[in-house]
């Protein structure tokens, strides 16, 4: 056995240790990964019961609250006495007296505390039951708690950024789950066949990767019908991301199908009697699952941009569905840039998004082949 690159352990344990054990171990040493790892957890939970992180309604408009700018929570309020806990100002509105630019100044006379685990409005959890409990809830309605600030409506964007993680992030769990299915099915048929079907789904690989990816996506979101429901135009929008991202790892299925085909515990199995699915799902797929998942993780970001960005042209998702995408076709006019500079907050959610996935692909894949350095 080669050296041992893992972790500081001793000889003994790590040869008995499993393929698992050993990518873990690392896995563990590389320690931007292990923080996006973290990063990553953090805002799938979040993706998972928004309403249980988001402050106020995402779909709640307020006249009164339009372009609204982001306000801070403070823990120690020495305005009005000394005390401690979480609380926040209203923001008041005084203009320039030579301008007439809008000015917004906290009115520390009127603390408005914020409790923990408080009820605001109702919320589906999964689709499964509903909830009214919320991380943050304002103790006074009339003036909620906008910590990303307000758009064009007056509606949350810190909430309505919550919200839209449901969709961007599923997106590409759903996208990849689809590129997957189709890269490990033609690509291990490829690789494990060869013949004149290997030449076939080689020249059809070769067709899919020719195809200029961007405006391919662009002519068939633009062909989706406009006055589709949601749910159906985020089905339509995952499987157009599919069809042009399984190419390059059904490439990489076929070249470790076409090597391990001729390895000796395959033909033992042959020779054991195993049928031709056991061999490849039991035999095959299994030594090299951890490229596979490195794989998956590097390309969960790809289908989060491509996502944004048809969003962002207006050819993706639609509103009312609330995605990152969506939320950033706010912050397209020069109006919004001008006076309203926190609509592209959405977009520092994207980029911690990808950032966090790609340092965590690259930490798998630097941990897929723990006996090497």
């Amino acid at each position: 056995m080669a050296d041992i690159a893992v972790t500081n352990l001793r000889p003994d344990r790590a040869a008995v240790a499993s393929q698992w054990q050993l990518i873990w171990w690392a896995f563990r040493r590389h320690k931007l990964a292990m923080v996006a790892l973290v990063v990553t957890v953090m805002m799938y939970i979040v993706a998972l019961v928004p309403g249980f992180f988001a402050i106020n309604d995402p779909i709640l408009q307020n006249a009164r609250a339009t372009f609204h700018p982001p306000q801070r929570l403070h823990f120690i309020d020495t305005d009005n006495g000394f005390s401690i806990g979480l609380h926040y100002y209203p923001l008041k509105l005084t203009r320039d007296p030579e301008t007439l630019a809008a000015i917004f100044k906290e009115d520390t006379t009127k603390r408005v505390s914020v409790s923990l685990f408080g009820r605001g409005y109702e919320y589906s959890v999964l689709g499964l039951f509903t909830s009214n409990i919320h991380l943050l809830v304002s103790s006074d309605k009339s003036t909620p708690l906008l910590l990303f600030g307000a758009d064009r409506l007056g509606r949350d964007v810190f909430s309505r950024t919550i919200q839209g993680a449901q969709i961007s992030l599923s997106i590409g769990l759903v996208g990849v789950f689809f590129s997957l299915l189709l890269g490990i099915v033609l690509g291990g048929i490829s690789g494990y066949y060869g013949g004149k079907l290997d030449f076939f789904i080689q020249r059809l690989i070769d067709f899919v990767l020719s195809l200029p990816t961007i405006p391919i996506w662009l002519a068939m979101a633009a062909a989706l019908p406009q006055g589709w429901p949601a749910a159906l135009q985020y089905m339509m929008i995952t499987i157009i991301l599919s069809l042009t991202g399984w190419a390059q790892l059904a490439r990489v299925v076929r070249g470790r199908f076409l090597s391990l085909r001729t390895e000796e515990f395959v033909a033992a199995a042959r020779l054991d009697g195993a049928s031709e699915g056991r061999i490849i799902f039991r035999h095959m797929l299994p030594s090299f699952a951890s490229h596979i998942i490195a794989s998956i993780t590097l390309a969960v970001p790809a289908m989060i941009l491509a996502e944004t960005s048809l969003s962002f042209l207006g050819l993706g998702l639609q509103p009312p569905t609330v995605s990152w995408g969506v939320l950033l076709r706010e912050a397209q006019n020069i109006r919004s840039i001008a006076t309203a500079p926190w609509l592209f907050l959405p977009g520092a959610a994207v980029v911690v998004a990808v950032m966090a996935l790609n340092l965590l692909g690259d930490g798998l894949r630097d941990a897929a082949d723990p006996y090497n350095k």
